[in-house]
């Protein structure tokens, strides 16, 4: 019995190793081996270069369908990106000057503000009474400066007649001197105090969107408060704005170059909208820490499109490459000897490896490897290997390609 079965188990073995042997070139197909007789013998260099599971028989299907984007020179800027932060260009904290009470808040929470707006109005009645005081103070000085004046013309007629003495005209000089000294002295009481009453009307220093309002009306404000909460408000400039962001240290002799020819400009994207800037300063030295160096970009935002502690992402743009090679980013694969993509000759897919300078608004372009008026796979091409049969389907990405303007 047990003969029987080693019997059987031999003849199924056997009948296995026939069929394998007899149906070898499509089984090698199927696991993406190569026919056995291409196998057997060297490989050609273009199949050779076809990623791992490309190599085999080509369209045992018939042609592969594909969408093609004919390859033109066209002007594409050298972008350089990075993810910046939108601050105020002025961020100022609204305090007292003086110890008072708030008579009167003139803004609104959030309001936009033009510079030398009334924005507080403080208690100012007893500085107004001063004022009054030194007034009064000074006419009276005016007064005693007048009568002095003619007690001196008095006295020099008198010693013009021998009448009067030395003595006395000296004395009536210092009496003169010591009159309008005291008038200026309180001339200058009076612009102090004057200047004081102008503290007591806090304006806008600057335009700006003013915050939170911790302070209302009646309020005691003192300064020598210190506190978090001492601040009457807080005023940001935000137009123009600026962008901060970092950017590699690699970079920098590029951006400085840049900004020797001129100004840099700038975009801070936010979903679909761009704003448009330009470099306005470059940080002095390298943080050793990160090997970035921080540049600021001073955007006009109008429209309050950027807000002080968002994120953005930011386009440097550091010039532009006027006859730069590019195609959809989509034709670009990754193979075990770089990317590569397939460009079609009389409906021949062949595959090209490439050497990519950069990727920007789903676009590659290319610094070897393809030449303008060559047509390349941008749909269709996983099922593709090298010396494939295509045909060619109208699709959207050819005229995309070929005619989009240049973003600047």
């Amino acid at each position: 019995m047990r003969i029987v079965r080693l019997a059987v188990f031999a003849l199924i073995v056997g009948g296995i190793g026939g069929a394998a042997y007899l149906y070898r070139d499509e089984v090698a197909q199927r696991l993406g081996l190569g026919t056995a007789a291409s196998s057997a013998g060297a490989a050609s260099p273009a199949a050779s270069a076809q990623p791992q599971g490309r190599r085999g028989r080509l369209n045992p299907g018939g042609p592969v369908p594909v969408v093609v984007s004919k390859v033109s020179k066209k002007a594409m800027p050298i972008l350089l990106e990075a993810v910046g932060t939108v601050q105020a260009i002025a961020s100022i904290q609204i305090k007292s000057r003086l110890d008072s009470q708030i008579m009167k808040v003139a803004v609104e929470e959030g309001a936009l503000v033009k510079e030398g707006d009334l924005l507080f109005e403080l208690d100012s009645r007893t500085l107004r009474a001063q004022l009054g005081q030194i007034e009064a103070q000074i006419r009276k000085d005016q007064a005693q400066v007048a009568q002095a004046r003619r007690d001196v013309a008095r006295y020099e007629e008198l010693l013009a007649k021998n009448a009067g003495t030395v003595v006395s005209r000296d004395t009536a000089i210092t009496t003169l001197k010591a009159a309008e000294a005291q008038l200026d002295a309180d001339e200058a009481n009076k612009a102090s105090v004057m200047t004081l009453i102008t503290y007591t009307e806090i304006k806008a220093p600057v335009s700006g969107r003013i915050g939170s309002i911790a302070s209302k009306a009646g309020t005691v404000v003192r300064v020598g408060d210190n506190t978090a909460t001492s601040a009457l408000a807080t005023i940001n400039q935000i137009d123009p704005i600026y962008v901060s962001f970092a950017v590699p240290q690699v970079f920098l002799p590029d951006i400085r170059a840049a900004m020797a020819r001129g100004d840099v400009k700038v975009n801070a994207v936010v979903g679909d909208t761009r704003q448009s800037g330009t470099i306005a300063f470059l940080e002095n030295t390298v943080d050793s820490l990160t090997g970035t160096v921080t540049a600021k970009a001073r955007i006009a935002n109008a429209n309050e499109g950027l807000w002080p502690g968002q994120f953005v992402k930011v386009e440097v743009i550091l010039g532009v490459e006027p006859d730069a090679i590019a195609v959809p980013a989509p034709a670009i694969q990754l193979g075990p000897n770089g990317p590569y993509l397939f460009v079609v000759k009389d409906n021949v897919a062949e595959l090209r490896n490439v050497v990519i300078k950069r990727t920007q608004d789903g676009e590659s372009v290319i610094a070897k490897g393809l030449s303008a008026g060559e047509q390349v796979v941008v749909d269709g091409q996983l099922r593709l290997v090298n010396g494939a049969n295509v045909v060619i389907r109208p699709g959207a990405p050819e005229a995309t390609t070929a005619n989009a303007p240049p973003r600047g």
